[in-house]
């Protein structure tokens, strides 16, 4: 007779009612598929004029399937030029601080272009026209939003602390360093008894370079971390990055399997002279354009942004000649300062109010400008419920 599944153990809060990893090489491999969700501009009640959706749609196709020749020029040092600018595009509010808000006015959901190197909104307007065939623009009073992020690159780059904290420096033993996300457990089965860290597959699972039971180090090894003295998790699941040229990805997440000793579900920030933790909430919400969020990350620590685009699709340089595409992303501008920097991959953002409710998991960015998957993708492609 099949054994039916173990709930949740009881015991103390955060270390008695979950299992220990077993030493690595004793998992099987597999891997999860991304739920696919759906997709929206995210301006609530105002509705996005269909015309808009389907021009973003259309030039989404079009940066999708190009070559990575002018990117790789870019990353070479030479000046990018025309389209080969265009890294992105979205959709989100005419803000008065970019270069127009045109004859919609401040706030109406106009196209976001994101690109490399600075472009004027005519420049950029002209190169959509004339080389992606988007004749909707061509109209001199079509506003657009030029968001500068130079080539938008995943982020995969300080103390030691046991237990370790939520926003903390961790990575696969052969990774440069990343962020601890969050603390979470399965939804079913053996794993609703294990203890996960959330984060990147670039951060955990080494781009899918990586093998299930590979350890986990905190800090990364990029900051002082050693294996095995410095081992806090193995690696347990991931979603595959796909980097083919007409791949689709949505989510850039892995778990790895905790010691329960060794991790702590309270998030870091610092406090005057020392550190001080926090906790967050354990309902997803869905973000949307105007939402401030916040996030605590191995580099950039405690920081706010604003939300200025939740259907953003992009193409993300993660090294080595490899770009992958990504659609149906949250796109954040930071407040008083950067949002991320290399080594906040994998934080948790969260809606900035008392309950602190998750909204994204961050993987990449560029510039003033950072990027992040919908949580509730993260969850539900790794079949993972928080632990808060």
């Amino acid at each position: 007779m099949a054994q039916a599944p173990r709930g949740p153990r009881k015991g103390a809060e955060g270390q008695g009612e979950f299992e220990p990893p077993p030493t690595p090489t004793d998992q099987a491999e597999g891997f999860a598929s991304p739920d696919q969700g759906e997709e929206g501009a995210g301006f609530g009640a105002e509705a996005v004029d269909a015309d808009l959706l389907a021009l973003k749609e259309e030039l989404e196709k079009k940066l999708f399937a190009r070559d990575n020749g002018g990117l790789k020029t870019y990353a070479a040092g030479e000046a990018l030029q025309g389209a080969d600018n265009i890294v992105g595009v979205g959709i989100g509010p005419a803000m008065r601080d970019f270069e127009s808000v045109g004859s919609k006015g401040p706030g109406a959901p106009v196209l976001n272009v994101y690109v490399a190197e600075p472009m004027t909104m005519d420049e950029a307007k002209a190169a959509l026209v004339d080389e992606f065939g988007a004749r909707a623009l061509a109209s001199d009073g079509e506003p657009v939003n030029v968001i500068r992020t130079g080539i938008i690159d995943a982020f995969a780059h300080r103390h030691r602390e046991r237990p370790a904290p939520c926003g903390i420096s961790v990575a696969h033993v052969r990774v440069t360093a990343g962020t601890l996300g969050m603390l979470a457990r399965g939804r079913s089965g053996d794993r609703l008894n294990r203890l996960l860290m959330l984060s990147n597959n670039h951060v955990l699972a080494n781009s899918n370079d990586a093998r299930v039971g590979d350890p986990i180090i905190q800090p990364g090894g990029f900051d002082g971390g050693r294996d095995p003295a410095d081992r806090v998790a193995i690696l347990e699941r991931w979603v595959p990055l796909d980097f083919s040229p007409a791949g689709t990805n949505y989510v850039d997440c892995a778990t790895g399997w905790c010691w329960p000793d060794r991790v702590r579900k309270e998030f870091i920030y610092r406090s005057g002279s020392g550190f001080a933790y926090f906790r967050v909430g354990a309902t997803p919400v869905a973000a949307h354009v105007g939402m401030i969020v916040g996030k605590s990350g191995r580099t950039t620590q405690l920081t706010s942004g604003r939300v200025i685009d939740v259907n953003a699709s992009l193409r993300v340089n993660f090294g080595g000649g490899r770009f992958a595409n990504f659609r149906d992303q949250i796109a954040i501008h930071g407040l008083n300062g950067l949002f991320s920097q290399p080594g906040d991959s994998g934080s948790l953002v969260w809606a900035w109010t008392p309950a602190r409710p998750p909204v994204g998991l961050l993987f990449a960015g560029g510039g003033n400008t950072t990027f992040a998957n919908k949580i509730g993708r993260v969850f539900g492609a790794l079949d993972i419920q928080p632990v808060v």
